[in-house]
């Protein structure tokens, strides 16, 4: 079993581009469901699909923002996920 650090939040790393394909599927399904509610007359159900193709692309936008900020903010896998040292038991006295 792994011994938690507590730094977690702040060493974790995102899968942006999983996230970006998922919400590229929720952005077809969002204006599929708009289209056909709209089409078949469900007022409700349409502005529940327009809110949701709303929310789908602000995260989309956020998304892409994120992955152009370069290995900065999105690290790759040669690039550790913590800073140097980190991790090392310091005894007292150490």
């Amino acid at each position: 079993m792994a011994m938690r650090t507590g730094s977690e939040p702040t060493t974790a790393r995102s899968s942006l581009r999983l996230r970006l394909w998922l919400s590229v599927w929720g952005l077809a399904w969002a204006v599929l469901g708009l289209t056909a509610f709209t089409l078949t007359g469900r007022p409700g159900w349409a502005a529940a699909c327009g809110v949701l193709l709303v929310l789908v692309l602000v995260d989309l936008a956020v998304i892409v923002h994120r992955i152009h900020q370069g290995p900065r903010y999105q690290p790759g896998r040669t690039v550790p996920p913590h800073g140097a040292g980190h991790g090392r038991r310091r005894w007292y006295g150490d």
